[in-house]
């Protein structure tokens, strides 16, 4: 599992975030140290003076004279003056004690300027008070009553960092979003180049580092694109060029005497394996698009492409067919991927080939299954032979360009597909199934 994120968004947003979290982190010691601490000694400073007048006025009680009565009233107008009760151990639990809770910060500052142990509690509820506890008032507790205390202005400061550091880290990502879409339309396009689309040019918008990538890609899908045309066309010239020289060997091989019949067969077998191979440089090079494709069952197609195989074929050929709706496809690409894997499995199978269609409805992808009883693939050349120009081991005939698995590969892709290879449990041979995505799904990739 990895922690540290990949992309650039995750990480530009990560990033953001980090150094919020520092910046709060230090704002908030910043704070404690300069604000909040010097107002906390300041109202101890001010508690302490209270007690210390506590103090002195009952030491003044013990050494005068007057009577108790006067005492007591004396007491009673000090402490409505001053808000400051005194309560006796006993009677401290029964006024609330037990739901106190202790400030050791306030306890170290009464502490030092009382010269003397105080301990210093503070109750939350419907009113606040401040409970102090000092060794030169042994036996009582003073109470302050806080009145006027606003609870929203108790402790703000976190509660006002945290909303700014969620703020900052939104607006991060809705900045960084939009900093990023130039490249997510970049990775799109070089989606579409990869299948063989061409797009627009892309818009030159963003910073001025995306506005020089964009404009190099514009330039390099421009360069592809007539680098394909021109290999489209030269294959094309090249492959009329060859059908000449071949149309006239065949006809002068077909005025040959009878006598050597057996001699013009094979010349005419020759040349019709290199036509073969040179519609299939064409298939290859062909570069189609999605303006070609249109709306076809491939239940159909299968049946068309198997009612016309050749009656020279020695495999028994069985079709399964499973219902599934239309598809988006380009049918002659989609026949020529058929008739490819048809092909292969006649040639290398030895007497059944099985096709099986369906459609995954979770998926929703159609596909194509084509199984034969050969000898199989193994798995470490399955990359091997999907290149173009190669073949399998010497095992296997040689007959043939080494295109046909390489043509079902990106007519496939060009219909935003895979193809997947395996064993077929059935037959025990290779089993090739062809995956394309249906028009919804497409439209969404």
């Amino acid at each position: 599992m990895r922690l540290f994120p990949r992309s650039a968004f995750a990480r530009t947003v990560a990033l953001i975030a980090v150094l919020l979290l520092i910046n709060q982190v230090v704002s908030y010691i910043m704070i404690g140290l300069y604000v909040v601490k010097p107002s906390m000694q300041q109202i101890s400073s001010v508690v302490a003076r209270q007690v210390q007048g506590i103090m002195a006025l009952d030491q003044w009680l013990n050494e005068s004279e007057i009577s108790p009565e006067q005492q007591q009233r004396l007491v009673m107008r000090y402490t409505d003056a001053t808000g400051i009760e005194g309560i006796s151990e006993d009677k401290a639990l029964d006024y609330g004690l037990a739901q106190t809770t202790t400030y050791n910060f306030l306890s170290a500052q009464l502490s030092d300027l009382l010269q003397a142990n105080t301990e210093v509690r503070i109750s939350q509820g419907d009113a606040y008070r401040v409970w102090i506890r000092t060794e030169s008032l042994p036996g009582y507790w003073l109470v302050i009553q806080l009145d006027s205390f606003d609870e929203a202005r108790f402790s703000p400061l976190l509660f006002y960092l945290v909303l700014i550091g969620a703020l900052s880290v939104f607006g991060g990502m809705v900045f960084t979003n939009w900093q990023n879409r130039p490249l997510k339309a970049l990775e799109a396009a070089a989606k579409k180049i990869g299948q063989g689309d061409y797009p627009d040019d892309l818009p030159e918008r963003g910073s001025s580092e995306i506005i020089a990538v964009t404009r190099a890609f514009n330039q390099m899908t421009q360069g592809v694109k007539q680098l394909e045309q021109d290999r489209a066309l030269l294959m094309a010239g090249v492959s009329h060029d060859l059908r000449t020289p071949l149309t006239r060997i065949r006809l002068a091989t077909e005025m040959m005497p009878p006598s050597e019949d057996y001699l013009a067969e094979g010349i005419i077998s020759d040349i019709d394996d290199m036509n073969a191979i040179i519609d299939q440089f064409i298939d290859y090079v062909r570069s189609d698009t999605s303006a070609d494709n249109d709306q076809q069952n491939l239940n159909y197609i299968v049946e068309d492409v198997v009612a016309h195989v050749p009656d020279s074929w020695h495999s028994k050929i069985e079709v399964i067919y499973n219902e599934m709706p239309e598809v988006l496809v380009r049918e002659v690409s989609i026949k020529r991927v058929l008739l490819n894997l048809l092909e292969n499995a006649e040639r290398y199978g030895h007497e059944k080939v099985l096709i099986e269609t369906g459609y995954d409805e979770q998926r929703h992808m159609a596909w194509i299954k084509v199984c034969d009883d050969g000898p199989g693939i193994p798995a470490s050349q399955i990359e091997y032979l999907l290149q173009p120009f190669t073949q399998a081991d010497k095992a296997r005939s040689t007959k043939g360009s080494g295109l046909g698995l390489a043509i079902v590969k990106r007519l496939v892709e060009r219909h935003h597909g895979r193809v997947l290879f395996g064993s077929s449990q059935r037959l025990g041979g290779l089993c090739v199934r062809v995956e394309i995505p249906s028009q919804s799904n497409t439209g969404q990739s």
